[in-house]
């Protein structure tokens, strides 16, 4: 390649994006850091900018943004610091910039992810909430600019490996009968039930498997983060949810699978490394080397497989309900987790509470078609206002 591709990365202190920016530093000659953006971790958001020297940082507020801006200057580098969601929009669509990484966690990564789609970028989604709160706006704006989306949630990227090249034209035309979404089981797999009740959050943010934020952690102790994935496959691939199944694999070594009409399963493995999907992300439609280890089979030597008990993981039926409801009941769904598992980090509620929050959230507003950007964010407050009410009431 004669010039590197410039790349944003939105949420590079977080798991996904410092896996980005390993697996881009392998390869100078291809890639070069654009932007980069940090929420809480500023000191480690200064330490990568000393290393990447994007061009951009984006910070949350004015006051840290002068910090920052201080720190860079003192450190010799031009690197300009940018504030808030407007410039995270701004990082996302330069004209620039070629492919962006969008690993903001939570609703706040919607608004930038969605700048990038209407500049035509190519996208790395890591961000699922995006396509949750507002798949059908989301994918409308991808076929309208051209926009390139490739997912790299590992069981998204593995779907998306073991799929036919023409997929978009439906999967029952390409012969795929369903989408198999595995799942580790998180850290109270096997956990008796009545201990549920008393499980703290560093529990919950153990995952045996992978390294990953709090929030995501404990999505993934209570299977919401699969619940959340269920519906971002129906976007990404097309899907109707029946049309997708979420099975137990502890190893994580089997990231998905697909069931085609003739028989025939295609598996995606590896190793549980987050390098991996990006760099078969950033690289496409070519392969390119991610640091990440070969799979040695003979040290795995067994694969494991169960199907989810909706007793232990009522947040999955709780996203399966509001997949399956559509409208604004996904971005109620999602807003009110964030409340619920926000609260549950503070010490405020038990772990249980997080499904009977949610649950009640999407038992007392109507679903209601989402039209318009707007109407999605007025579900999402509308949502996390009635979940903060539930927390009052239960003097929490």
């Amino acid at each position: 390649m004669s010039h590197p591709q410039f790349v944003t990365v939105l949420g590079a202190t977080g798991s996904i994006g410092l896996s980005t920016l390993d697996v881009i530093a392998r390869h100078p000659q291809r890639y070069k850091v654009f932007a980069l953006s940090g929420y809480r971790q500023l000191a480690e958001l200064l330490a990568l900018c000393v290393r990447h020297v994007p061009l951009f940082a984006v910070v949350p507020d004015e006051k840290v943004a002068r910090t920052l801006q201080d720190d860079l200057c003192a450190a010799g580098l031009d690197t300009r610091v940018l504030v808030g969601e407007g410039g995270l929009c701004e990082v996302a669509a330069d004209p620039r910039v070629s492919t962006v990484v969008a690993a903001i966690v939570g609703a706040a990564g919607l608004r930038p992810t969605l700048a990038a789609v209407e500049a035509g970028k190519k996208i790395l989604l890591a961000n699922k909430e995006a396509l949750v709160m507002s798949g059908a706006l989301f994918m409308q704006a991808v076929r309208r600019s051209g926009a390139v989306l490739l997912p790299i949630d590992s069981e998204h990227n593995a779907i998306f490996q073991c799929l036919p090249g023409d997929y978009a034209r439906g999967l029952g035309a390409v012969g795929v009968r369903r989408i198999l979404l595995t799942a580790s089981g998180g850290p109270f797999r096997l956990t008796p039930l009545v201990e549920l009740e008393s499980v703290t959050p560093e529990q919950a943010c153990a995952h045996p498997n992978w390294s990953m934020g709090r929030k995501i952690s404990v999505d993934s102790a209570s299977m919401m983060n699969k619940g959340l994935e269920l519906i971002e496959a129906c976007w990404l691939f097309d899907a109707q949810p029946s049309q997708v199944e979420v099975v137990i694999h502890p190893q994580s070594v089997i990231h998905s699978l697909v069931d085609y009409i003739d028989g025939s399963v295609l598996a995606q493995l590896g190793n549980p490394d987050m390098r991996t999907p990006i760099a078969n992300a950033l690289a496409w439609p070519e392969r390119i080397e991610s640091g990440v280890k070969p799979l040695d089979l003979f040290a795995i030597a067994r694969l494991d497989f169960q199907a989810p008990d909706e007793q232990r993981f009522p947040c999955l039926r709780l996203a399966r309900q509001a997949a399956e409801g559509g409208g604004s009941a996904p971005a109620m769904l999602n807003a009110a987790n964030e409340v619920a598992v926000a609260a549950f980090l503070e010490r405020r509620i038990r772990y249980p509470e997080i499904a009977s929050i949610i649950d009640a959230v999407l038992n007392q507003e109507a679903v209601v078609d989402v039209a318009e950007l707007a109407a999605v964010f007025a579900a999402d407050t509308q949502a996390r206002h009635l979940a903060e009410q539930w927390l009052s009431r239960h003097g929490r």
